[in-house]
């Protein structure tokens, strides 16, 4: 499977709900649903945990490390302006960020 992002990409990750519909496995973090970051690494490609989790064929999806400005996230919190996040996150979940 190719990536569709690479490093330097700025990305935005899905803002989406999908445990408020059925029952499912997410492993994305609520704080970073909707934020902005930029690809750091290809880490290849593996099994969806989404899917592994309930015993499903899973198929391969990019993963990827994404790089957030901590105080974006956490406006409230302290910290130097330079600190962020690095958090991993499959394909599915990231949408390309243009201009």
């Amino acid at each position: 499977m190719t990536a569709r992002f690479a490093p330097g990409d700025p990305v935005r990750v899905r803002e989406d709900w999908p445990e408020a519909k059925a029952k499912v496995h997410i492993r994305t973090p609520h704080f970073l649903r909707g934020a902005r970051g930029t690809i750091e690494t290809v880490l290849g490609a593996y099994p969806n945990p989404e899917d592994l989790a309930f015993s499903r064929p899973a198929a391969a999806k990019p993963l990827y490390q994404v790089r957030f400005a901590q105080r974006a996230l956490f406006p409230e919190g302290k910290g130097a302006a330079s600190d962020t996040l690095i958090a991993d996150l499959y394909e599915h979940w990231l949408e390309p960020v243009h201009g």
